[in-house]
């Protein structure tokens, strides 16, 4: 066997093995992913209404309460993905999760969110709403929790209080009890976070403000993060 060939050999060899290393390297890192992904704490984002429910409008922009929802829950997402979390939108584009837009629509679009919620087993749940009031001096984010739950509680009191710091804050409140359909569906406990009045010209302005819709999806994260350091969420 001249040099020559068995030089090929080795060649041969050395590929071979640099081959299977590099093939054992990406298994490796996946499964790594996976279970990573397997180990993480699970938060479902709801962004509500979506499709022929717009929600309620700009009292100034007629801008739709609906997109407004969907642009602070993707937002919120990539907080909370950056933080570690597995993160599920229920409804992750415009759309709404009715179906077709017939008789009943909004009681399926509420029981397809729920069943999402029910499905992931998440350790928080986060809905974003916008409000709306008669008087149109009304304004400010609040928290809403079921008052039967002393997880819902816990993270809407801390939701709450994240948002009362931040600087745009003109009246700090308190977290409030609401008996919703999105609370109720499941044990895991969970918030709708009504960022503002879209009846208020102020509020208005300041979630048209793409800054400020940010810096909320910022101060609802702490929040949930200020929940999570407390031991009450858990992998459910």
């Amino acid at each position: 066997m001249n040099f020559l060939y068995r030089h090929r050999i080795l060649l041969g060899f050395l590929s071979l093995a640099l081959a299977v290393a590099v093939a054992f390297a990406v298994c490796f890192a996946a499964l790594s992913r996976t279970a990573a992904h397997a180990s993480r704490l699970v938060a479902v984002i709801d962004a509500g209404h979506g499709g022929v429910d717009g929600g309620v409008v700009g009292i100034t922009s007629g801008k739709k309460e609906s997109d407004i929802n969907l642009e602070i829950s993707r937002l919120l997402q990539t907080e909370l993905e950056d933080a570690g979390f597995s993160v599920v939108q229920t409804r992750p584009t415009k759309a709404g999760l009715y179906g077709a837009a017939t008789a009943g629509y909004k009681r399926r679009d509420m029981e397809k969110r729920a069943e999402i919620i029910r499905a992931s087993s998440p350790a928080v749940v986060v809905s974003i709403h916008q409000n709306y009031f008669s008087q149109s001096s009304r304004r400010g984010a609040q928290v809403f929790f079921r008052e039967d739950l002393a997880g819902s509680k816990t993270l809407a009191c801390a939701v709450q209080t994240a948002l009362n710091a931040m600087p745009e804050c003109v009246k700090k409140t308190d977290a409030l009890v609401g008996d919703y359909y999105i609370l109720n569906c499941s044990a895991a406990p969970a918030v709708i976070v009504e960022c503002g009045f879209l009846s208020n010209p102020d509020d208005e302005a300041l979630l048209l403000d793409g800054g400020y819709r940010q810096r909320i999806a910022e101060t609802v994260a702490s929040g949930v993060l200020a929940f999570l350091a407390t031991g009450a969420g858990k992998i459910r």
